[in-house]
């Protein structure tokens, strides 16, 4: 029975965790990142220095950063790996929770070891403790409480193997992932304890594929049977699922089309006769137009956020749902037909019940017109002559170009979600990775370095806007450390684009939204300048050559390197006029606001309630 503190037996544990899929094994928690403070220094501080390459430690910038560099690792892994990540007991702890909120929102694993205040109490209060009056109990890590699937206080060593394992299952099940905590107390985790030998045993996680039920199957595959105008709406879940091939046979065995969210962009090759790209309020002419008439929808691994629905507005009013997904919660949305299962095996046996059907020619045909038509849309938006000073949809197109099919593009928040959903072309399912469950501003670079981490193989183009740039620079500093090459194209407007526009539709005149002095006037702000004081390289860019010759040089360079360029936040691109439901003032004493109100009030009217009984 080996003797050794709370901390090091969570980190000899971790290092013989595995994951299994498909008989491909890998580590489950391969490395650790941290900032150390006070409240973990001692304890996981000291473990992580001991374990060495048993469980590497990284050094972060920031915490919320750390979560989104491992919530991006675990993306690019398919849910198949993650990372850990350490803070003190205080402002270290509350960092996480941004982080952690958008890893279960996109239902992704991350595993949180924030160190806690004393179990014993012999101190209080401790440094950064917060005092509540009502429990002794509660300390700031409680925060992380409504953002994590799975939370534990360890405040003895013998509640460590049961929370141990408990996290373990939770980081490896597909239906209930997200973020994991485990809360330390700072006395806790350099205590003493003779544990199990069992406890260090390695220990393989099987990651299950649940087979659908025959019965739900086969009253799916009547609903998809009778349908003349079905639609294949191809969320995240396809893709970590690995259901991409199966997806391309239903849709080529059937003539069905198939459009993508945010997280399902790249589930079927851009250039695909059957793909429609883009679905919802950043979707493409093409798909809203297949899916304002589709009397099936098929929903794969897809959550139907209001982006993907258009706040209720896209599907017409006779359609049926049938949802393929591995979480019944998700499953039963819009009163769907519910197939509970592994997108891939409930896909291929959908696939198979479906044997000898296909949608009329007439229907595939209108496919074709309407993804013509939007294809010429997009090239005009896409490109843009050598001399011309860049559009963000010009940019769009120059990185993609220069990342070409195995290139990943990383981006979250702003303006550019809304023109890469529309814009990108993806061949390959891991080229595009947009975090828009949450769109975290400050996501892009910790984002990026998580993808290279994962696949370090693959050229990185992290596109951040200088909103969300100022919101989390710091980790630049940590790709250039750890020596995680990443091109960063930094594109400067002076403000908020996209809520600006939202801003003036809704008659509040862009409060809030530039870059601007107390007087109206430009900031003396230097974001290359504060880029390379970060140890990054940097390209300034005013043309499209400029564009282009900078991407090669970057992808060409061993380490970071930032291109800047300016776009004009006021140059909207393509958009396909899908509704977004953002309440406007019902009263007020602006024209602007009185008519924004009106529009709102006739979007809203076009709201479907989708109750028809499955």
């Amino acid at each position: 029975m080996p003797r050794l503190t709370v901390a090091q037996a969570v980190v000899t544990f971790l290092a013989r965790q595995f994951s299994e899929r498909d008989g491909q094994r890998r580590r489950l928690v391969p490395a650790c990142f941290g900032i150390f403070g006070h409240g973990n220094v001692a304890g996981l501080g000291e473990a992580l220095a001991s374990a060495g390459a048993d469980l590497p430690y990284h050094l972060c910038r920031t915490e919320q950063g750390m979560v989104h560099t491992a919530a991006a690792y675990a993306r690019m892994t398919d849910r198949l790996s993650t990372l850990a990540c350490t803070t003190s007991i205080g402002p270290g702890a509350t960092n996480l929770v941004t982080g952690a909120a958008g890893a279960t929102i996109n239902r992704l694993p991350v595993l949180l070891l924030p160190g806690d205040i004393f179990a014993t109490r012999a101190a209080n209060p401790v440094l950064q403790e917060l005092e509540d009056p009502r429990s002794y109990d509660v300390s700031v890590t409680d925060a992380l409480r409504p953002v994590s699937r799975y939370w534990d206080r360890i405040n003895r060593p013998e509640q460590l193997p049961a929370a141990l394992l408990a996290a373990m299952r939770v980081l490896t099940d597909p239906a209930e992932t997200g973020a994991v905590t485990l809360a330390l107390p700072q006395d806790v985790q350099a205590e003493a304890y003779d544990w199990p030998d069992d406890l260090f045993a390695e220990r393989v996680w099987h990651v299950p594929r649940p087979l659908p039920d025959i019965a739900a199957l086969a009253r799916a595959a009547g609903i998809v049977r009778a349908a003349r105008r079905p639609l294949v709406v191809a969320g995240g879940g396809v893709i970590y699922s690995g259901a991409t091939e199966v997806l391309r046979w239903f849709a080529e065995d059937h003539g069905v089309p198939v459009a993508e969210t945010q997280a399902g962009t790249g589930a079927m090759p851009y250039d695909h006769p059957l793909a429609l790209g883009a679905v919802g309020v950043t979707g493409t002419t093409a798909a809203n137009g297949i899916a304002a008439e589709a009397d099936v929808v098929i929903g794969v691994g897809t959550r139907y956020s209001d982006f993907t629905t258009a706040s209720g507005t896209l599907f017409g009013e006779g359609v049926r749902f049938v949802n393929l997904n591995v979480t019944g919660f998700d499953a039963a949305k819009l009163s769907g037909t519910q197939v509970v299962g592994d997108a891939r095996e409930s896909l291929a046996a959908l696939d198979a019940a479906c044997s000898g059907w296909e949608t009329p020619p007439e229907y595939r045909e209108s496919v074709t017109r309407l993804r013509d038509r939007w294809a010429q849309v997009a090239d005009a938006a896409r490109h843009a002559g050598a001399d011309a000073a860049p559009s963000q949809t010009a940019v769009i197109g120059a990185v993609n170009d220069a990342a070409g099919d195995r290139g990943v593009v990383v981006c979250a928040a702003g303006s550019m979600p809304g023109d890469l959903h529309r814009l990108w072309r993806s061949r390959d399912p891991k080229s595009y990775h947009v975090e828009y469950g949450y769109s975290c501003m400050g996501y892009e670079i910790a984002g990026g370095i998580g993808v290279k981490l994962a696949a370090p193989e693959r050229e990185v183009f992290v596109l951040v806007g200088d909103g969300s740039y100022l919101m989390l620079p710091s980790e630049l500093a940590t790709a250039v450390a750890e020596g995680v090459k990443l091109v960063v194209v930094l594109v400067d407007n002076s403000g908020f684009a996209s809520i600006g526009r939202l801003s003036e539709s809704v008659g509040a005149y862009r409060l809030g939204t530039a870059y601007t002095d107390r007087g109206g006037g430009p900031l003396p702000i230097d974001l290359g300048a504060n880029a390379a004081s970060l140890g990054a390289d940097l390209i300034r860019v005013s043309t499209m050559a400029e564009l282009e010759a900078a991407l090669a040089t970057a992808k060409a360079a061993p380490r970071t390197t930032v291109v800047l360029v300016r776009t004009d936040r006021f140059q909207a691109g393509p958009e396909a006029g899908a509704w977004w439901d953002v309440p406007v003032a019902e009263v007020s004493t602006t024209a602007d606001a009185q008519a924004a109100r009106a529009a709102y009030e006739a979007g809203r009217a076009n709201r479907r309630s989708h109750l028809r009984p499955a």
